[in-house]
C-alpha cells in the first residue's frame, strides 16, 4: 500500500492505493495521525478509488478516523469509486455515516462551500 497527503485548500488529502487489509492499515493509519495532527480545520478527504480490497482491520481503522474526526469537531469525507468499498460500507449500514464523494474535485469543493 502506499499512502501520499498533501494539503489542497481548504482540505488535508490523503491518497491510497493498493489494499487496505491487516497488512497496510497500520500504515494508513499512521498517515491519517499525521494529517489530523497537521490539518488546521480538521478537513480530511481520504481517495480511496484505487483501493481494490479492504477487510475488517481496514475498515476499523476508517470507523476510528471518522469517530476521532467528528470529536473533535472535524470534517471527513472518503472519496469513493464503484465497487467493493462502497459495497463493503452498504452491507455494514456505515454508508449512513460516512459522507462520500464520486471524485477528489467533489470532496474539496464540498469543503469549499461548508459555512
Amino acid at each position: 500500500m502506499v499512502v501520499r497527503s498533501w494539503r489542497e485548500d481548504p482540505c488535508m488529502v490523503l491518497r491510497v492505493v493498493g489494499d487496505l487489509d491487516v497488512a497496510g492499515a497500520p500504515r494508513l493509519r499512521v498517515e491519517l495521525d499525521e494529517a489530523i495532527e497537521a490539518a488546521d480545520p480538521l478537513n480530511l478527504v481520504v481517495d480511496l478509488t484505487e483501493v481494490p480490497f479492504c477487510d475488517s482491520v481496514g475498515l476499523g481503522v476508517l470507523v476510528a478516523t471518522l469517530n476521532h474526526v467528528q470529536r473533535v469537531k472535524g470534517r471527513l469525507i472518503l472519496v469513493l469509486g464503484p465497487g467493493m468499498i462502497r459495497h463493503l460500507l452498504t452491507i455494514t449500514n456505515l454508508d449512513r455515516h460516512f459522507e462520500t464523494r464520486d471524485s477528489l474535485g467533489e470532496a474539496c469543493s464540498a469543503f469549499g462551500n461548508a459555512a
